[in-house]
């Protein structure tokens, strides 16, 4: 007896076999029992998951003896008939060959005539999207009214190039790829069977490598039993599919997660001198960080996932060392490396490319938390800076008491240092604003570099005015914002100036203060844990200094090495892992 190779000597005889297409299988059992049996049916997928034998085993239901019924005898001699490929009324046409619309008309023309011996006359057309356009048309009008006694059957892998026209003619039946769990205990059982003495990485990596298709399965197991005999390892089946074992696969992904370039690097070097498949390296290392993020996402539902007890343990490990928005990053540089591979002159060349910039990826911050960092350091979003622990606290202010409206008629206050022309009411001006500009600085270093374009207009009504040159008045839009305004009022409060509030103007900077209305007097300075209060020391007038000129803010000449030492500036780096390329002034 001549040999017969696996994949048919197992192939499914009845629905009950068929692995992994239930949803198919059941819903044709279904309108078997319901007699809800249509014309036309169109059965769609990838190569070797069970279309033709789908076909096959619904035409045994539809004439078999006492048919149509799904429980069968496999002894009828009409279901043999049709298993052989024999029988006169279940015609099996190859569509790839038989395409032109010569061949459709003399289905036509057969199709008139009633079944030789069985119930009904079926016409089963594989790959029947290579019919000429010409040809679809020719059966346009046969596929939508047809004997009561045809059955029309088409597989395809390719639905899309098959006719609207077609589509719409028939009940269309998705087969989809055989999970690799099923594809491995559909193996095991025909190994035992045989004889042959199989390990589980061994068949995992035959189902790995047969992505999806059962008759690929069957066909490597095949080709492996004639290589090896009856015992066969994993090495012998990663050996003549170029495939990485699992262990390989998950050390590169884990020197991606490390950020680890040079293992990355070697591990790569090693797997291309022996041999494998760069392409599907790449595909299996992208279905890993799929298997990640999905494993991260659902909180570990491995229901979700195809993986072993191995690729289990190692995504919770890595699951804790890499966020899923960093893991998201990472597949994106993955798929694009994929997408470019085929078409690369080097392969390995850009394979290594696409691990460094996987690398980089891993760390890199998106535009929306960028933005957001961005805008929390302006002083937009959240808290402007973070706590330094209670000496960065301001103290707590002493109890409220009543603010004149001009504040040159309150009670002054003993200084901590005495400040030269205390009493000039432009020096009691400029006195406040650098005592304000230090304090806000404290707090926030953003709101601070705003100020120190600006300069103080004047105090009046419990209104305090901050004026920006003309030059700069483009910063009054970025500081003028009710978080600065309440971080401002709270530092004057501080100092003694409760119940104050502030204005930004665009204004020219006074060479000269302006009227005593607009007067300031010395702030209050609140003391830890006392607040001392004494008259000032009787000055005469002629002894005063003359007043200060009071010149508006302007920038000095920018030092770099004063703006790359800046807090601020070194903060900013720091989260976002820059570097300063060039200081302008």
């Amino acid at each position: 007896m001549s040999y017969q190779v696996i994949a048919r000597k197992y192939r499914p005889q009845r629905f009950a076999d068929v692995v992994g297409q239930e949803h198919v299988t059941q819903t044709l059992a279904n309108a078997i029992q319901q007699r809800r049996i249509a014309h036309a049916y169109l059965f769609c997928g990838p190569r070797g998951t069970g279309k033709t034998t789908v076909a096959r085993i619904f035409a045994k239901c539809l004439n078999c003896t006492g048919g149509p019924k799904v429980d069968f005898d496999d002894a009828d001699p009409r279901c043999v008939e049709i298993t052989e490929g024999r029988a006169i009324d279940v015609m099996e046409i190859d569509g790839a060959s038989n395409n032109g619309v010569e061949q459709v008309r003399e289905l036509r023309e057969t199709v008139k005539y009633a079944p030789a011996s069985a119930r009904f006359k079926i016409y089963i057309i594989d790959e029947v999207h290579m019919l000429s356009t010409a040809a679809f048309n020719a059966l346009l009008k046969t596929l939508e009214e047809p004997p009561e006694h045809v059955k029309f059957m088409f597989a395809t892998t390719d639905p899309e190039k098959v006719l609207p026209t077609i589509l719409s003619r028939c009940q269309r039946f998705d087969l989809r790829r055989i999970p690799a769990a099923l594809i491995v205990r559909h193996l095991a059982q025909i190994a035992q069977q045989e004889g042959v003495k199989i390990d589980e990485p061994a068949l995992d990596a035959i189902a790995r490598g047969a992505d999806g298709g059962m008759r690929d399965a069957e066909s490597t197991l095949d080709q492996l039993i004639s290589f090896c005999g009856d015992t066969i390892g994993e090495s012998d089946v990663l050996s003549m599919f170029g495939l990485a074992a699992r262990s390989e696969v998950l050390a590169l992904a884990g020197a991606i997660i490390a950020g680890d370039a040079a293992t990355a690097l070697r591990e790569l070097d090693e797997l291309s001198r022996h041999g494998k498949d760069l392409g599907r390296l790449l595909a299996d290392l992208l279905n890993h960080f799929r298997n990640l993020l999905v494993f991260q996402v659902s909180r570990g539902d491995l229901r979700l996932i195809e993986v072993s007890e191995a690729e289990a343990a190692a995504l919770r490990e890595q699951a804790a060392r890499l966020g899923a928005d960093a893991v998201g990053r990472v597949m994106e540089t993955l798929a694009d490396g994929e997408g470019r591979l085929r078409d690369a002159t080097s392969k390995k060349i850009l394979f290594e490319v696409t691990l460094m910039k996987a690398i980089q990826a891993r760390n890199a911050v998106s535009v929306d938390v960028l933005l957001q960092r961005l805008n929390e350091l302006r002083g937009e979003v959240g808290e402007t800076a973070p706590s330094a622990g209670p000496a960065s606290r301001p103290a707590p202010a002493a109890a409220a008491e009543p603010v004149p409206d001009r504040l040159e008629e309150a009670a002054p206050v003993v200084p901590a240092a005495p400040a030269p022309a205390a009493g000039d009411p432009e020096g009691r001006l400029s006195r406040l604003w650098a005592d304000l500009i230090e304090a806000v600085g404290r707090a926030s270093p953003f709101t601070r570099s705003y100020l120190l374009k600006a300069f103080p207009v004047s105090f009046d009504n419990r209104v305090f005015t901050i004026g920006f040159d003309p030059e700069f008045a483009d910063q009054i839009v970025l500081v003028d914002s009710p978080k600065n305004h309440t971080l401002i009022q709270t530092k004057l409060k501080e100092m003694g100036l409760g119940d104050a509030q502030v204005k930004f103007i665009k204004s020219e900077a006074s060479p000269a203060p302006k009227a005593a209305a607009e007067a300031v007097p010395e702030p209050a300075l609140v003391a830890a844990s006392s607040r001392s209060v004494a008259p000032p020391a009787a000055t005469p007038a002629a002894a005063a200094p003359p007043p200060p000129k009071l010149e508006k803010a302007r920038p000095e000449k920018l030092d770099p090495a004063d703006f790359k030492n800046d807090p601020l500036i070194r903060q900013a780096i720091e989260i976002f892992r820059g570097r300063i390329v060039e200081v302008r002034g």
